[in-house]
């Protein structure tokens, strides 16, 4: 299985709307997808539908070993894609994961552990570098980083990239950044335009080619339960996470057969 986590400690970027959307993209074209909402947010979780009284088990058992992957898991409303869901219970895990063993290898033992039901698991990180996002970038082979058009979008980016390489150093050398994909683009903003090819500029090809815009029906979906590409397939936002999740694929066909 390919994991990819999906990481940017700045918060408000896009991350769990990309998780939810390419995850929603992946599963339409075919592959098995298991989405795991690890932000005590829970907004992954309620972006698919599944709300808070519904979420019997969740990211939470897992890590503390309470429950498995494979117990913990729900059907969405779309086809073939699963999820791990959140709760609040998440907030306090950083704290209760300090005495317990593996502490930063929870997820990934849990991974290990389960049956090999799925081709990619997308993990929504929180925004931050704690114990959590440790955890999903050591359980990851790839790291897909949400990067907003805007004028802050590169602070904190350097800090992100030295804890991936803190991390490859001392637990993790297979992790590798599958991408950045710019997100909250906005065509009438020249400064979106200056920030897009100053991120370019730097990153080069790490930087996917789609472009995802700010669009009103991304923002609006969440509140339906519904990823975007099934509430409205149409709008340019979802079109664009439509070529983001086609890209993705493209950099990961070798990785899926031998998933």
């Amino acid at each position: 299985m390919i994991t990819v986590a999906i990481a940017n400690q700045k918060g408000g970027v896009g991350k769990t709307t990309t998780a939810i959307n390419l995850a929603t993209g992946l599963a339409a074209m075919g592959w098995k997808v298991l989405l795991i909402d690890l932000d005590p947010q829970g907004n992954a979780s309620t972006g698919l539908g599944i709300g808070p009284q519904s979420r019997e088990r969740s990211s939470y058992e897992v890590l503390i070993g309470s429950e498995t992957v494979d117990a913990s898991v729900q059907p969405t409303r779309v086809p073939r894609l699963d999820l791990l869901p959140a709760t609040q219970d998440l907030s306090g895990a950083e704290v209760e994961l300090v005495d317990l063993e593996r502490r930063t290898h929870r997820l990934f033992d849990a991974l290990e552990a389960a049956p090999p039901r799925w081709d990619i698991c997308l993990i929504d990180c929180p925004p931050s570098l704690g114990l959590l996002t440790v955890n999903a970038l050591i359980a990851a082979r790839h790291l897909l980083v949400p990067l907003q058009c805007e004028f802050f979008a590169l602070e904190g980016l350097s800090q992100l990239l030295q804890t991936v390489e803190r991390i490859r150093t001392r637990f993790n050398p297979e992790l590798s950044i599958l991408g950045v994909a710019l997100t909250m683009f906005d065509r009438r903003n020249r400064l979106s335009a200056q920030v897009a090819e100053d991120v370019r500029a730097c990153l080069g090809p790490a930087v996917f080619d789609t472009v995802v815009p700010r669009n009103v029906r991304l923002s609006e979906a969440p509140s339906h339960g519904l990823p975007a590409l099934i509430y409205d397939l149409r709008c340019s936002g979802s079109t664009a996470y439509v070529g983001l999740a086609r890209e993705l694929m493209a950099r990961l066909p070798a990785l899926k057969e031998a998933a």
